[in-house]
C-alpha cells in the first residue's frame, strides 16, 4: 500500500447557489481530497486535521467507512469546527463568502501520525504555509512528492511563508488568478516559468470549467473540463481534483511527467462528479463503473485523428 498523508480542513460548510441552499453540511479541503483519493485501490490515505466537538461521530464514521484515515484528525472536545458559508452567483463561477468561522483551525497544530511519517505522497491542502512547512518537516524522510495547494488569501498576508515552503514541494496546484498574483506574470505559460523558478518542478494551474494546464520545465499539457449540462454546487471541486491527482500518483507510484499527465485527466474526472450535487453527496455515492465511464467521455473528448499533410 502507498501512504498519502493529507492535510487540510474538515469543516462544515453553508453554500447557497442557484439550485438551492443548505444548513450546515459535511466540507473541508482534507474531506473532499480524502474522499476522493479514496477512489483509488492500493492507497493507504491519512487526514490530518481538527474538528470541535460539535463534530458529528456519523461524519468521521463517512471517512473511515472510505478507507479514510482519521488517526491525525484532532478533536477539541470544548472547541468549534471550523465554519464556512458561501452564495454562488448566476454564473457559478464567482461567490461571496457570508462567514468565516476559524474556530479550533486558529490554533491547529498538525501531529501527522508516526506510522505515516514515511508517507510516499504528501497533499498539503490550502492552510497557512507555515502549517504546511510543520507537517514537511514532521515526515521521517523525503515524500517522492509533496504537493501544496493555497490561495490568494495567503499571498496577500503569508507571501514571504508561502515562498519559503514553495522552495520545498515538488508540485503547487492553484487557479488561473492565483498563478497570476504569486507570479506578476498575466501569461500563465510565463506564470509557470516564474513559479518554478521559486521551487516547485510542476504547476498545476486549474482554470475551473475551462479545464486544467500542466507544467514541468518546457513541457505543457492541457486537460479540458467535461462539459456539463448542470452544475448544482462548485464547492470542493478544486480539492476533489486535488485528491484525485495525488491519489493516483499515490496508486501508481509513478511522479514522471507522462504519469503526471494521467493524474491530472483523473483529478478533472473525479471533479466534474463533484459538482454535480451539493457538497460531498456526489463523492459518497460514487461507484467505480461510473469513474470508468466518465474517463471513458474524457477520452472521447479529446482523442481525434488528423491528416497532416
Amino acid at each position: 500500500m502507498s501512504k498519502l498523508v493529507i492535510v487540510g480542513t474538515v469543516a462544515f460548510d453553508a453554500i447557497e447557489t442557484p439550485f438551492g441552499k443548505t444548513d450546515k453540511i459535511l466540507g473541508g479541503a482534507a474531506t473532499y481530497i480524502g474522499l476522493s483519493a479514496a477512489n483509488f485501490d492500493n492507497v493507504d490515505a491519512a487526514a490530518v486535521s481538527v474538528v470541535g466537538g460539535d463534530f458529528p461521530q456519523e461524519y468521521l464514521d463517512l471517512l473511515t467507512d472510505r478507507k479514510v484515515n482519521i488517526d491525525g484528525v484532532e478533536i477539541v472536545k470544548d472547541g468549534k469546527t471550523f465554519f464556512w458559508s458561501g452564495k454562488y452567483h448566476n454564473d457559478m463561477n464567482s461567490r461571496d463568502t457570508l462567514a468565516t468561522e476559524l474556530n479550533v483551525l486558529e490554533t491547529f497544530t498538525p501531529v501527522v501520525p508516526e506510522n505515516y511519517q514515511n508517507a510516499d505522497i504528501v497533499m498539503l491542502g490550502n492552510l497557512h504555509p507555515l502549517t504546511q512547512q510543520s507537517v514537511l518537516d514532521q515526515m521521517s524522510k523525503k515524500p517522492k512528492l509533496a504537493i501544496l495547494d493555497t490561495m490568494n488569501f495567503w499571498m496577500d498576508i503569508a507571501m514571504e511563508d508561502l515562498k519559503a515552503v514553495l522552495k520545498n514541494v515538488d508540485v503547487i496546484t492553484i487557479n488561473d488568478e492565483e498563478a497570476r498574483q504569486l507570479s506578476g506574470e498575466y501569461s500563465l505559460v510565463n506564470a509557470a516559468k516564474k513559479i518554478h523558478t521559486m521551487g516547485p518542478k510542476y504547476v498545476v494551474i486549474k482554470k475551473g470549467e475551462h479545464g486544467a494546464l500542466l507544467f514541468n520545465e518546457d513541457n505543457m499539457f492541457y486537460a479540458p473540463a467535461l462539459p456539463l449540462a448542470e452544475v448544482f454546487d462548485p464547492t470542493g471541486a478544486g480539492d476533489t481534483f486535488a485528491g484525485g491527482f495525488s491519489g493516483y500518483l499515490a496508486k501508481t507510484g509513478n511522479v514522471s511527467f507522462e504519469n503526471m499527465k494521467k493524474a491530472v485527466i483523473y483529478g478533472s474526472a473525479l471533479a466534474s462528479f463533484c459538482v454535480e450535487k451539493f457538497g460531498t453527496e456526489r463523492m459518497l455515492s460514487l461507484t467505480d463503473e461510473e469513474i470508468y465511464e466518465r474517463l471513458q467521455q474524457f477520452k472521447d473528448l479529446t482523442q481525434f485523428e488528423i491528416e497532416l499533410n
